[in-house]
């Protein structure tokens, strides 16, 4: 009689899968409030481009004249108006027939990066509104309003945590997502019911059937929205700018500086919220006139325009181009306002290629670059992250053991899935979570606490001997 030897069946074992997902719950389950907040404000912001132009139509319109004034009428205009409360920053001048022109001063008690506007008809020199604006876009109170709120819900520095949070980790749960979609798509008998929502089903299964399938179709727009929040974040941003340096990737901007010109000097934070500079005092205001009549003779030809006197005397008038849709047009000229010679000029055709990216992603996450379409597509982006963050809170509530009615938590996806990873897998683990750590530091400080909770709880949960 033969004996038969049977080799013992060693099975693999899984760690990847589980540690995604523990990442994936425990990240949705603590950062998603600031997620949700995050993008319904955001969304509330994309569509507040559209509602300026209704909100505020006697201010930023006004009837269409064959003939305009110039411009050192609409600013005296303004300057009535404002008398010694403001020093004049600025002027844009109407950019197409129909529309006002902007006369811009500092002013008591406005923020950062605000300045008053006086808005003139530049047929006429009658001053149609006076507001306060926000920024390179120009934003209007209640665009700027909603803005501040997505950005530090009103509360300043220490309000930008929660946007920073939210955007560094939006991108890790969506990878998190994918990866954890794939393992099941390569796995699934029926792997298009991984695409759209299965139909028949109930309960747990149906709201993870359209978390699955809604999240694989949002996750280019939730990537998107992620890196691009990070520019703005102040530490995750500040790191950006650094890398951006680093790599000479930097945004080019144009010497003002008269006799000893940097041309093309870089300016860190172009693209983002302009500060207002008050000038050094204008003698003859028909000088706005000819500087602008000079940029558009080298490189000005967009409408939307902006002309800043010069700070100080050794300094020189800039004529900027300030169109963020498509194509775009932010040119810049400096030009001398005494000899009304050209002192420097950056054309965006001259950018480097990632600073040409960086003002697209911008211009696009803010809803500018595209108009209405882009900004239908950021709200349904938006409310489709509003969606996941909701399907996840349900199937947690939905995992709830029943006990005798009374109202319970939802079962967490299992702990201890670092314990089961092998050792290079937690090296892997471990490298990967220090650098992208070190890079966005919010959401290494989280993580860490994360691996900590996680910890705690599977030491919890072990049975005492």
């Amino acid at each position: 009689m033969t004996a038969t030897l049977e080799r013992p069946v060693v099975r693999r074992q899984r760690w990847l899968a589980p540690l995604l997902l523990r990442l994936h719950f425990l990240a949705g389950l603590l950062v998603g409030p600031f997620i949700l907040v995050a993008a319904l404000s955001g969304a509330a912001y994309a569509i507040t481009p559209s509602l300026e132009p209704i909100v505020y139509a006697d201010e930023l319109k006004a009837p269409v004249t064959t003939a305009t004034v110039p411009l050192a009428e609409q600013i005296e205009a303004a300057e009535e108006v404002v008398g010694d409360d403001g020093e004049l920053v600025a002027v844009r001048p109407a950019p197409e027939p129909g529309d006002t022109t902007r006369v811009m001063f500092t002013g008591e008690g406005l923020g950062e990066s605000v300045t008053r506007a006086i808005f003139v008809d530049p047929g006429t020199a009658e001053v149609r509104g006076d507001l306060p604006v926000y920024g390179t876009s120009g934003a209007m109170p209640i665009r700027h309003a909603v803005s501040d709120f997505h950005r530090s819900l009103g509360l300043g520095d220490v309000g930008r945590f929660y946007s920073e949070l939210a955007a560094s980790w939006l991108g890790v749960v969506a990878l998190a997502g994918l990866a954890l979609w794939v393992i099941r798509f390569r796995t699934a008998r029926r792997r298009k019911e991984l695409l759209r929502p299965e139909p028949g089903t109930t309960g747990y299964r149906r709201t993870f059937s359209w978390h699955a399938s809604t999240g694989v179709w949002l996750l280019l727009g939730a990537l998107f929205l992620s890196a691009t929040g990070i520019t703005w974040s102040q530490f995750a941003g500040e790191n950006v700018t650094g890398l951006r340096a680093a790599l000479s990737w930097q945004t080019p901007s144009v010497s003002t500086a008269l006799g000893a010109a940097d041309a093309g000097a870089a300016d860190p934070h172009a693209g983002h919220h302009g500060a207002a500079q008050a000038a050094a005092g204008v003698d003859d205001l028909g000088t706005f006139d000819d500087v602008l009549a000079v940029a558009q003779t080298v490189n000005v030809n967009s409408g939307l325009v902006e002309i800043k006197p010069p700070a100080d005397a050794a300094s020189a008038w800039t004529v900027t181009e300030i169109q963020r849709s498509f194509p775009t047009e932010v040119d810049a000229v400096a030009v001398d306002g005494a000899t009304l010679e050209v002192v420097d000029r950056v054309d965006f055709a001259d950018y480097p290629f990632m600073a040409k990216l960086a003002r697209w992603g911008i211009d696009t996450h803010q809803g500018s670059m595209w108009g209405l379409p882009n900004q239908i597509l950021l709200v349904v982006t938006a409310l489709g992250v509003v969606a996941m963050v909701v399907f996840g809170y349900v199937m947690w509530w939905q995992r709830r053991p029943a006990s005798g009615g009374r109202m319970r938590m939802g079962r967490p996806a299992p702990a201890g899935a670092l314990a089961q990873t092998p050792w290079w897998g937690l090296a892997a683990v471990v490298a990967v979570g220090a650098a992208v750590g070190l890079f966005l530091p919010l959401l290494g400080w989280t993580l860490v606490a994360f691996v900590v909770i996680d910890a705690l709880l599977t030491t919890a949960r072990r049975p005492v001997p």
